[in-house]
């Protein structure tokens, strides 16, 4: 399979380009500077341009472009920046994969998608909640309906947390709590869809390859928990005890609306879609996820 990534040098896509890689597949990375090896292929969203040949002989495309949500308040120009940036490339590549009969488009979002819906459980099926990540989410899936509408099998991946040995929000976390100074955030009741990196990219090979799968998938971990659970969890994982708290107003002080919604919101998201499909996590608790990247 060939398959085009945008977003290839992130977090998920470098472990994905490798993983592809390694199963024998094709990749082609779009990036917005001058090429630089073979594998490369110029585009600029903004424009509305992809390298001539680009999407040559490609059989699926995988978007994981998007400016990331943190660090920093959420201003308006802050807004409109992760709008733009997650939009507009995927209206590019939704109408380039239907104009080039592309079968297959794996799109990322998120599970911001479902708001704050407390300790309900939600899956694919639920309501798109509110908030800001809620309507960007909706903005994000709604740029792939072209490539829909053309025929392509879509696959909207709302991802949550990702946990990795490297970069994600352990990054930030990890030197916390081995210092001792972790701890959880406001009343620590919200949950945390929480995913490890190997299946996060397991589950979007899964989905390039299982044509069974369309629509909106969560990726998230089977057992979500709650901030309470995961800090006594990663306390655990790095050997140190976790019994700070963070107020909630707090971090509202410092971060407004970002705080608010990356922190102290919350989704207990079930992989239904997923599971229902057959895939099998290679880390289904919220420790083995964490035992892999501590």
């Amino acid at each position: 399979m060939r398959v085009l990534i945008a977003g290839a040098s992130g977090l998920i896509g470098t472990s994905l380009t490798t993983r592809l890689r390694r199963s024998g597949h094709e990749v082609v990375r779009l990036v917005r500077r001058e090429e630089r090896a073979a594998d490369e292929r110029r585009w600029d969203p903004p424009a509305g341009e992809i390298a001539d040949g680009a999407l040559d002989g490609v059989d699926a495309v995988v978007n994981l472009a998007g400016a990331p949500l943190l660090p920093g308040r959420w201003s308006a120009a802050r807004k409109q920046v992760l709008l733009d940036s997650r939009v507009e490339p995927t209206e590019v590549l939704a109408e380039a994969v239907a104009e080039h009969g592309i079968p297959v488009l794996v799109n990322a979002s998120a599970v911001g998608y479902y708001g704050d819906p407390g300790p309900s459980l939600v899956d694919e099926t639920s309501p798109v909640g509110r908030g800001f990540l809620a309507e960007l989410c909706t903005a994000w899936e709604g740029a792939t309906e072209s490539a829909a509408t053309a025929g392509a099998r879509v696959v909207r991946i709302r991802t949550g947390l990702v946990l990795a040995r490297k970069g994600g929000l352990l990054d930030v976390l990890r030197p916390l709590f081995r210092l001792g100074l972790g701890g959880k955030l406001g009343d620590g009741k919200q949950y945390m869809p929480w995913i490890s990196l190997d299946d996060e990219v397991g589950a979007i090979v899964f989905a390039l390859e299982n044509e069974s799968l369309s629509g909106a998938v969560n990726l998230s971990g089977p057992q979500p928990a709650t901030n309470a659970a995961f800090t006594k969890a990663l306390g655990r994982a790095v050997h140190r005890p976790a019994i700070w708290q963070v107020p909630g107003f707090a971090m509202k002080i410092a971060l407004g609306q970002a705080a608010e919604e990356m922190a102290l919101f919350g989704q207990r998201a079930m992989p239904r879609a997923l599971e229902e499909a057959g895939y099998a996590f290679r880390h289904p608790t919220l420790e083995d996820a964490l035992a892999a990247a501590t």
